[in-house]
């Protein structure tokens, strides 16, 4: 009796391949309690797209410096261009990332909580590796140093500058770029299996994570696919961002008191 009983309990609690995959309605009420965080994904994913724009123009005009001696020289005579060089925008740019990872959390908890746990904590770790490894104040304050120095202090200075560089595009840039890519497979996977964005949506960001593969500074290879990797990104955190506000909408029009 007991067995049977254990059986038919697998069976009514086994899930129904013919369920209804996740959708708009299902995910309404999270947008509503968390529509101020999902409204500011929404808007960060917006405005990480038009921060890439101000990168790659930073980037064409004043490309990063190759050496301590280059970042030290532009540092002194032009402050904002050396620390903009050396990736002050990039951290912003992760920043509006991962405001758009946790808005993401919100809509697909519904379609697999351990799966956005997982995308979170991916990114989280993530994010806080990147943070750690941008050396911007540290190279002004020796190159301010290195200006005054002598001879010799200024040689010291510049060893200890190549250092600061070689940290900033090293294994915590690494890990950023590995996990990072985790995370954003795992939503772009959860986004397929769900009615809440389209297909092309998550495609797009599939796109962007298989073209994030090979980290950046792994060479001209690194290099190429980062640069083509932002097309799709971009694609994809516009047709994000709008699906976001849209959702954001339809939770408030939900939540309005119908006319008496």
């Amino acid at each position: 009796m007991g067995s049977h009983t254990s059986a038919a309990r697998t069976v009514r609690s086994a899930p129904d391949p013919a369920a209804p995959r996740v959708g708009p309605a299902e995910v309404g009420y999270d947008v509503g309690l968390w529509r101020g965080l999902v409204r500011t994904g929404a808007w960060a994913a917006l405005a990480g797209v038009a921060l890439i724009v101000v990168q790659v123009t930073v980037f064409l005009v004043w490309p990063p410096p190759r050496t301590a001696a280059e970042a030290f020289e532009v540092l002194v005579g032009q402050p904002l261009v050396g620390l903009l060089g050396l990736d002050l925008l990039y951290v912003v740019s992760n920043l509006l990332t991962f405001l758009l990872y946790l808005a993401l959390a919100v809509v697909l908890w519904r379609v697999s909580r351990s799966a956005v746990a997982v995308a979170l904590g991916f990114g989280t770790l993530g994010m806080a590796a990147y943070l750690a490894s941008p050396r911007f104040v540290e190279m002004l304050l020796l190159a301010r140093a290195h200006a005054g120095a002598d001879p010799q202090g200024q040689a010291a200075l510049l060893a200890t500058g190549e250092g600061m560089l070689a940290t900033w595009t090293g294994t915590a840039f690494d890990v950023y770029y590995v996990l990072n890519l985790v995370a954003l497979l795992v939503l772009a996977v959860l986004m397929y299996r769900s009615d809440v964005f389209s297909r092309a949506t998550s495609l797009w960001g599939l796109a962007a994570a298989a073209l994030m593969a090979v980290p950046s500074n792994v060479g001209t290879v690194g290099v190429v696919l980062a640069v083509a990797s932002l097309v799709p990104w971009s694609v994809f955190a516009v047709l994000v961002g709008r699906r976001l506000l849209r959702l954001v909408h339809l939770a408030g029009a939900a939540a309005a008191p119908a006319p008496g």
